[in-house]
């Protein structure tokens, strides 16, 4: 429509009205969205993505136990790592003959804990069993245990089930036909295990160097320091739990030799196992103790091995364990928690002792890529390409 316009000097002009573009940096930008069927050669991409996926995850399924024996050695050699290195450093010997003692010197190390452990652990079971009337009489002479004792008939299932423990202890050994197949097993994959450890921590630069190689500029250098965090967080934990064990050890068989508890060494190796355990292994280890005191003079001495764990366990978590750890594994509580929960229940024992140092190794790769989420590494001619001027500057 036309519309009548007045000039500075008063006359009448008829104008057409021009229509404007919209203003884009009012927000007047008007996108048209069209949704058009998928075309053929995305619905077979599609389809061959999903089936490729398919086909990899039911072959790590079928694989699962090569996949489960792989990161096994590489946290062994992670661990192992350090200790290797440092005496490479001081002695003047082959890299494969120094792995070699290190192997000989866990192997006979675990096998003397074991000629300990074993045999007193067997006979303490057997003389708790002797012995138990003699407790239950004991136990009896207190008034309100007695009370209790008429009224639920507690004594008579302690003595019943404690003369049961040498047969459960049989029990547990099973037939000698399995006994004798899963050993055969379980020394196939512990030699499986130690040579392919071995082979990561004889050439395990070489094998980091190789794919780091095909990498330039700072993503070398960052994806080589992200290596260098995770070896020596799974190390510090590995080494800082063995020490923390050592500890409990000597001071589980200082006090128990003290209290006058038979076994106190083999009983020390055993704390000592337990507290490798994260969350509860402690505790095991403090219960399966406190049983072994009931003998020599319950309740006092029961009482006082009580009172030292919980204080032992204070000092550990507030003074050792910060020193022995250092910042390398700071772990939310629940993240350690279900980490221990998914591994127990993956590997039993072996995947509880997995469980932290795999969720420290995974919170610092997340911990990398949320810092580099928003600031990609770029390349050098990348760079130089988006600055001309600092390529004019440096011909200059």
């Amino acid at each position: 429509m036309p519309r009548r316009l007045t000039s500075p000097n008063g006359r009448s002009t008829t104008a057409r009205a021009k229509r404007r573009p919209p203003d884009r940096r009012a927000g007047g930008d008007e996108r048209t969205v069209r949704l058009a069927p998928p075309s053929f050669g995305g619905v077979v991409r599609l389809v061959l993505i999903f089936a490729a996926c398919a086909i990899f995850l039911y072959l790590c399924w079928r694989a699962r136990v090569v996949i489960r024996l792989i990161a096994i050695s590489l946290f062994v050699a992670l661990a192992l790592f350090p200790v290797v290195d440092s005496i490479d450093h001081r002695v003047r010997l082959p890299r494969s003959l120094i792995i070699l003692i290190v192997y000989v010197a866990l192997l006979v190390s675990i096998g003397v804990i074991g000629y300990v452990v074993v045999p007193s652990l067997v006979n303490e079971v057997g003389q708790v069993a002797h012995d138990a009337p003699r407790y239950a009489a004991d136990l009896r002479h207190n008034a309100t245990f007695r009370h209790y004792d008429n009224r639920y008939h507690i004594t008579p299932k302690i003595v019943e089930d404690a003369r049961r423990l040498p047969q459960l202890l049989g029990h547990l050994v099973g037939p000698l036909k399995d006994v004798t197949v899963q050993a055969a097993s379980f020394i196939g994959q512990l030699t499986t295990v130690l040579a392919i450890s071995f082979l990561l921590i004889l050439h395990g630069r070489e094998y980091v160097n190789l794919g780091l190689g095909t990498m330039t500029g700072p993503s070398q250098a960052r994806y080589r320091q992200l290596i260098v965090d995770v070896n020596k967080a799974v190390a510090e934990y590995v080494l800082g739990n063995i020490v923390i064990s050592v500890l409990a050890t000597i001071a589980t068989w200082i006090v128990l030799t003290i209290l006058g508890v038979p076994y106190a060494l083999a009983l020390g190796f055993l704390v000592g196992f337990f507290d490798l355990l994260p969350l509860v292994g402690a505790t095991l280890g403090a219960i399966v103790v406190a049983v072994a005191t009931v003998p020599v003079s319950f309740p006092t001495a029961t009482i006082v091995w009580v009172a030292f764990i919980i204080v032992w366990q204070r000092f550990e978590d507030y003074v050792i364990q910060p020193m022995v750890y250092g910042r390398a594994l700071k772990v939310n509580p629940i993240v350690t928690i279900v980490a221990v929960l998914v591994g127990a229940s993956l590997l039993g024992i072996l995947g509880a002792l997995l469980a932290i140092p795999t969720a420290a190794a995974i919170q610092i790769i997340l911990r990398d890529w949320w810092a580099h989420r928003d600031h990609p590494t770029p390349s050098p001619s990348a760079r130089t390409t988006n600055h001309p001027e600092r390529k004019s500057y440096a011909r200059q």
